[in-house]
């Protein structure tokens, strides 16, 4: 078993320096090619099948954890698929190839092709439900924040970890109908409110550099896939976050049980959600705060990615030109 864990390890280091950036890569170029035409589905599926190809020329023996869904609602990249060419260590994969469909329809800012990768058996094997979430960067003691706080004793203990004022906290919410009163919450302390409409892995992130971002905490409930990619980014880089799953129905216990939850009421950290060894990476679709978008020119794509491994607590930003339009399949 420690024979294995060093293989997958040394794997891990080995796609680390180009293969893992190829796939978000090609991902974000391909939908790229879909900004702004009013139609998700196309941008998605152009997304998910470039991701896939890229997927299955990896040496790995990769599953699927977090994808488009399960079996009967997905025809690629669901949960439980292998990729890979079975030919290296198991690996567990998360997988959103293109984070805000609705803002890439649209050609507005932040959204990204993104992907984990961990050993075999290290990710959480998460149903795609809403999750409870709260997010904030490194350099705080444990404990700051809780999901079982209010919104306003979460902003009052992050501004006394800090030393400064509640008016001086920013929180990062979804624009969703059911945050209004954690909005509301939050603006009573004083503390200010950022908005977001879709793209939570991207804003989960922006907790790690408040400095450059802005932003301070996140809170509020999104999808369960994105907050598993969401705590590999974590996890490489540091932060706290904790999340629940929301399964308020028995179809969605049942879910949750058939996947390995055995308590539907368990907080879970981020070395929960990512227990070993895991890479991250995301390349820009349309620019935004965290990455720039991609650009075409007559003999040249551009592409903005960002590369993590948690082992080495290694960051790289690597801006590409591609010369080589065959290798993307734009339709």
């Amino acid at each position: 078993m420690a024979e294995i864990t060093v293989k997958a390890s040394q794997a891990l280091e080995r796609i680390l320096t180009l293969e893992l950036v190829r796939v978000t890569e090609r991902a974000a170029v391909c939908s790229a090619h879909l900004r702004g035409r009013g139609d998700e589905k196309a941008a998605d599926k152009a997304a998910v099948d470039a991701m896939r190809r890229e997927l299955n020329r990896l040496p790995i023996t990769g599953r699927i954890v977090i994808g488009e869904g399960e079996r009967d609602e997905a025809p690629m990249l669901y949960i439980g698929e292998e990729v890979g060419t079975r030919q290296g260590p198991p690996v567990d994969i998360a997988v959103d190839p293109l984070e805000g469909t609705t803002l890439c329809a649209k050609n507005m800012p932040g959204s990204i092709a993104v992907m984990a990768m961990a050993e075999g058996g290290t990710l959480l094997y998460a149903p795609d439900v809403y999750m409870e979430k709260i997010a904030i960067g490194p350099g705080y003691p444990k404990g700051t924040i809780s999901l079982d706080a209010s919104p306003a004793e979460n902003i009052h203990s992050l501004a006394r970890a800090k030393g400064v004022k509640p008016s001086e906290i920013n929180a990062l919410i979804l624009d969703r109908p059911r945050h209004a009163a954690i909005i509301e919450a939050v603006r009573a302390t004083g503390a200010s409110v950022q908005l977001i409409t879709d793209g939570d892995v991207a804003g989960v992130i922006h907790t790690s550099d408040p400095e450059e971002t802005g932003v301070d905490i996140y809170m509020g409930t999104g999808g369960a896939p994105e907050g598993v990619l969401a705590a590999a980014a974590l996890r490489c880089i540091g932060g706290e976050m904790y999340t629940r799953l929301i399964l308020d129905s028995e179809e969605k216990r049942e879910r949750a049980r058939k996947m390995g939850v055995a308590d539907g009421k368990k907080i879970y950290e981020v070395t929960d959600m990512v227990r070993g060894d895991c890479l991250f990476a995301a390349t820009g679709v349309t620019t935004g705060n965290l990455l720039k978008g991609v650009k075409y020119g007559k003999d040249v794509i551009k592409t903005h990615t960002v590369v993590m491994r948690s082992a080495s607590g290694t960051v790289r930003w690597i801006e590409a030109e591609h010369r080589d339009f065959s290798k993307f399949q734009l339709g």
